[in-house]
């Protein structure tokens, strides 16, 4: 395949130019399609959403609000500020996909509740006869309704100093299922407030602002991988090759995954995380192979289209089995069953397929255009200095001294490593919310401010539903009152209102604001407490209560992760055991392999949460306040980092495996092979780092904890376990390392990773070829 492209170089371009066409066609017919909807069926907070979707779909949508405030010592309640507040109050309710509560009581021909602060998140009262004023806190609140002309202001909070108001509201579906222009019209409508020079100054809470996944810091990663390979390479030609197939890879992989947007729910994060893991390894696995096509040219002196051939058949297989370890790792996350993660999952695994095929494709057509200018005259002369065959480098050096300080190694490896795996004991998982965001955004202008205001609680108010045992009973005016008065007392509870009740009038809907943040440890008890069947509110009342709203599908995502997350790393674990059996034909280096990725796993998620959960060195990473950590950032990190991991493994240790098998013993087969990889290796993990390391600055939260886990995990498990670790470990077995029961060795297949046969073939083919041309040589 490498020789075919190499020599017919228009044909394979010409065609993957067509399939990116393609692709671009298919987005231009289907359009591109993305939600930051991540549901997880199944949940109890899904099912109370799916129940209430069906029984009352205009109490089912997604809350927003928006915080008016003026400058400190100023009112909002002075006649030409509430008229402003109460024009845009109106423009935002007249907003498509947003409930006007008065507007549906009306059509209902009934009366909308007259109390705001009784109201929660200002949805319909559609309660036949029932009395929201039972909602009344044990102690007065340090806010109240929003008053115009003797009248409250429907769905609006005043606080006690009337610096702040608070406009809660209700979408008809869910924020993710909302068409783009609507957060935005409620924006513009809000704002209108702050004209004249009012004074006023209207805050979207986090819901309505959408953050960019990305910004320009991306580029700087870039730029770090173009420096290390054209000194790895040692020219820019070379140099541009694996960044170009590395960009085709995405634009192809990316606009494919857009392409079908339509039909399958892709997730706003997906994409990025596609761009991360394609350039990563679109580079990396082209690097392999233009290194080791110019070094079969400088070392072995063939011709750029045979050495081409040869690296494509050698390290193109190796990338192969690689980016194959990395798909079945990602695909593993399928075992899960969680929806939006599966998709992230074959997103993933489709870039790294796409990227694998263009290494094997693309990229020798690409050396064919080249051709021998792939090594420059002075590479050439280099190659073939003295100095350069009998220098001792860099590698050696740090070999040698790993192999003679190995227990010293092993032990100072496990006990840093260790150490930073401490924090992982106090790991939270949740979604960065408000509360988490820099100081400059308004999510976070947004959350202090109500949060000063009225309190955390207010931030992250929950929807509950409310069923008699009994399914003949209903809901009577006295046992509404009597439900919100129960749910009142709770110690963690700072405001109940009633939302309404089904047509059938067994179906009670109730808005509850906790005292504490969405995110608060005691929300998540809150939750627990209202679900339990034998609560005293169960009891007392004779009915079950479901829980639902973002906080509540937040906990539940968490919580079901977390679950997840051993299963999926036994999965990780048995598949490493196997597929190294496999590859190195060996007991212990599997398991010293998969021991070493526990150790880097559980060494990065310690980190992780010491910078983005504890907040250590934030101003660094371009973040003000810690907060838990990505729900599903652990799985997601695990099955990357994993398939990366076991690509170096393969790199290091079959070359260590290639010297044993070529004659060299102990500790000599350890060093001599760590010399021949080492330099590759280290070279693609940087480039990796930097690609990673290149989302940290990104703006979005999600996307920065994701870019730091996997920067820091390959740079924990590329420099500390593999480069440092690993040979130490290899020296104290020595030949032992490769030993396998007979019965086994008989058993499995051999893979030939490396391409041996390949070489052992061609080798005895140009001996053959040799030995006929000086047997017709004329005497």
């Amino acid at each position: 395949m490498g020789k075919s492209a190499y020599a017919k170089p228009w044909q394979f371009l010409i065609a993957w130019v067509v399939i990116l066409g393609i692709v671009g066609t298919l987005i231009g017919v289907n359009g591109i399609h993305s939600s930051s909807e991540m549901k997880i069926a199944g949940t109890e907070s899904q099912k109370v959403l799916d129940q209430l979707t069906k029984e009352l779909p205009e109490a089912s949508g997604g809350q927003a609000s928006i915080a008016f405030t003026v400058p400190k010592g100023e009112r909002l309640d002075t006649p030409e500020r509430l008229a402003l507040i109460q024009k845009a109050i109106e423009d935002v309710y007249n907003v498509e996909y947003v409930i006007n509560p008065a507007k549906l009581a009306a059509e209902a021909g009934l009366a909308a509740g007259s109390d705001p602060s009784q109201m929660g998140a200002s949805a319909p009262q559609t309660a036949q006869g029932a009395d929201t004023n039972q909602a009344t806190p044990a102690e007065m609140p340090p806010y109240g309704p929003l008053m115009v002309n003797g009248m409250p202001v429907p769905g609006v909070l005043l606080s006690s100093d009337g610096s702040l108001a608070l406009f809660q509201f209700q979408f008809t579906v869910q924020q993710a299922s909302l068409p783009k222009s609507v957060p935005d019209a409620v924006i513009d409508a809000a704002m209108a407030a702050e004209q004249n020079n009012s004074g006023i100054t209207a805050i979207p809470s986090d819901s309505l602002k959408s953050t960019p996944a990305i910004g320009s810091t991306e580029v700087i990663g870039l730029l770090v991988a173009a420096v290390v390979l054209i000194i790895t390479l040692g020219s820019v030609v070379a140099a541009g090759l694996p960044l170009l197939t590395a960009i085709f890879g995405v634009a192809i992989s990316i606009g494919g995954a857009f392409a079908f947007s339509k039909f399958i729910a892709i997730n706003d994060i997906t994409p990025i995380l596609a761009v991360m893991i394609g350039l990563a390894v679109g580079i990396d696995y082209s690097l392999f192979i233009v290194n080791r096509q110019r070094r079969m040219i400088l070392d072995q002196g063939l011709s750029a289209r045979e050495a081409a051939g040869r690296a494509v058949g050698t390290a193109g297989s190796a990338v192969f089995f690689a980016g194959l370890t990395v798909i079945i790792a990602l695909f593993g996350m399928l075992v899960i069953g969680i929806e939006f993660l599966s998709t992230m999952a074959i997103v993933a695994g489709v870039t790294v397929f796409v990227t694998v095929l263009l290494a094997l494709t693309l990229l020798p057509a690409l050396l064919g255009f080249v051709g021998e200018r792939i090594c420059s005259p002075k590479a050439r002369t280099k190659a073939n200095s003295s100095d350069r065959k009998t220098k001792q480098g860099f590698s050696i050096r740090w070999a040698k001294g790993t192999v003679k300080f190995r227990w010293f190694i092993i032990i100072g490896v496990i006990a840093v490593l260790g150490t930073a795996a401490i924090p992982v004991a106090k790991m939270e998982l949740g979604i960065p919310s408000g509360a988490s965001a820099n100081l400059d955004t308004t999510a976070r202008q947004s959350y202090d401010a109500i949060s000063k205001g009225f309190g955390e609680g207010f931030n992250g108010p929950l929807l509950l539903v409310g069923e008699p045992k009994n399914g003949s009973d209903k809901f009577t005016p006295e046992k509404l009152g009597s439900l919100v008065q129960e749910l009142q007392k709770h110690e963690n509870v700072s405001l109940v209102s009633l939302i309404g009740v089904n047509k059938t009038g067994d179906m009670a809907i109730i808005s509850l604001i906790p005292k504490t943040g969405p995110t608060d440890l005691a929300t998540k008890d809150l939750v627990n407490d209202l679900r339990a069947s034998d609560s005293s509110i169960a009891q007392n009342l004779d009915m079950k209560l479901g829980v639902t709203g973002f906080t509540a599908i937040n906990i539940d995502m968490s919580s079901k992760l977390a679950e997840a997350f051993p299963l999926y790393v036994g999965i990780i674990v048995i598949l490493s055991v196997i597929i190294l059996l496999l590859v190195f034909r060996s007991i212990i280096v599997p398991i010293k392999a998969t021991v070493g990725f526990i150790l880097s796993i559980l060494a990065t998620f310690g980190l992780t949460t010491a910078v983005y959960q504890w907040g250590w060195m934030h101003s660094l990473f371009g973040f003000d306040t810690g907060g838990p950590l990505l729900s599903f950032m652990p799985i997601l990190v695990t099955g990357i980092l994993y398939g990366l991991a076991m690509d170096y493994q393969v790199f290091l240790v079959s070359s260590m495996r290639e010297s044993y098998v070529h004659g060299h013993r102990g500790t000599e087969s350890v060093v001599h092979g760590y010399d021949l990889a080492s330099r590759i290796v280290l070279a693609a993990a940087v480039i990796m780092v930097s690609v990673f390391a290149g989302f940290i600055f990104a703006p979005d939260a999600m996307i920065k904890q994701i870019g730091f886990a996997l920067a820091a995990g390959i740079l924990i498990d590329a420099f500390i376990v593999r480069m440092t670790l690993v040979p130490a470990v290899m020296a104290v077995f020595g030949d032992k390392a490769w030993w396998l029961p007979k019965w086994l060795d008989r058993l499995l297949p051999n893979l030939d990773v490396e391409g041996d046969k390949l070489i052992s073939a061609l080798n005895a083919q140009d001996s053959s070829s040799g030995m006929k041309k000086k047997a017709n040589k004329p005497a």
